[in-house]
């Protein structure tokens, strides 16, 4: 049987050689597809057709696309693995060039992904596309976010901890969930440093308790990889901003050795907080 991780590595040789229109044979059937970060809204893809149809669309003759770094974390669910990688980005129009993070959740069964979630870095495949002002467009006409039943706290994981003190405005309790020494990154925030100390941290926090939003947790998935020290969560910050819904889809990926965090990335969607706020263009000048 083919394992997930021989699946998904079919599937990013494919898109690296360039072999769009034989990826969708990768996907059952009744396969369901999502992107919570999608511009301007969160997308949701059902049956191998509709994969088919975006596979061979837009992307198939818009952007070159060459997978490095690959880390496949295999999960306790022998269905599951969370794949993190990077794409070598050229689009076919500009002859531009660009780095990009991705991670997805791939759920593999009988050898056929049926449910994958894809997030990926669009301020930067936008960027070298000249399409700035193409996404601060669609995030003003974009209807408002939707959001969904909240998560209950249930002081588990570090990482459960992390969030629920996030969107509960503990921010004085939240550096000493991570080691004296750590390393945290945002790959998806242009600009953003690499955090390396629980004092870095500190500075971190204080800026969101500055502003203290106030937000809520909803849709928490944690993923238990074989690795005993790895940790891989899904969630969503939501609320309301200026009498506006507001939602905030997150996918972290943490080492977390003797309770503490030693090493997280942290992959949210600060394209989607900037294109709600009208703040694009700054947001990409950071590039």
């Amino acid at each position: 049987m083919t394992t997930p991780r021989d699946v998904f590595t079919a599937l990013s040789d494919g898109i690296s050689e360039g072999r769009f229109g034989e990826l969708s044979a990768l996907y059952a059937e009744d396969t369901v597809v999502e992107h919570p970060q999608a511009v301007p809204r969160p997308t949701r893809l059902v049956g191998r057709d509709a994969v088919h149809e975006r596979f061979t669309g837009v992307l198939a003759g818009a952007l070159r696309l060459k997978r490095k770094n690959v880390v496949v974390h295999e999960t306790t669910d022998p269905e599951v693995i969370v794949a993190e990688y990077d794409y070598d980005a050229e689009s076919a129009e500009t002859g531009r060039t660009i780095a990009a993070a991705n991670i997805q959740v791939l759920r593999v069964r009988d050898g056929l992904i049926v449910h994958s979630r894809d997030y990926h870095d669009y301020l930067r495949l936008a960027v070298i596309r000249d399409g700035v002002g193409q996404l601060a467009k669609a995030y003003e006409e974009a209807p408002p976010r939707e959001l969904s039943p909240s998560t209950p706290e249930s002081g588990g994981t570090v990482f459960e901890r992390l969030v629920h003190g996030v969107a509960g405005g503990r921010w004085d309790e939240l550096p000493e969930l991570y080691a004296e020494e750590t390393h945290v990154t945002h790959p998806f925030l242009p600009g953003s440093e690499t955090l390396r100390s629980r004092d870095e941290l500190r500075a971190h926090f204080a800026a969101g308790k500055a502003l203290n939003p106030g937000f809520a947790v909803a849709d928490l998935v944690v993923h238990q990889a074989t690795d005993p020290e790895v940790l891989i969560g899904e969630f969503a910050y939501q609320g309301e901003h200026g009498g506006r819904p507001v939602r905030i889809a997150n996918i972290f990926a943490m080492r977390i050795r003797d309770g503490l965090i030693v090493e997280s990335r942290d992959y949210g969607d600060h394209l989607g907080v900037a294109g709600d706020l009208g703040q694009i263009p700054a947001l990409a000048a950071k590039l």
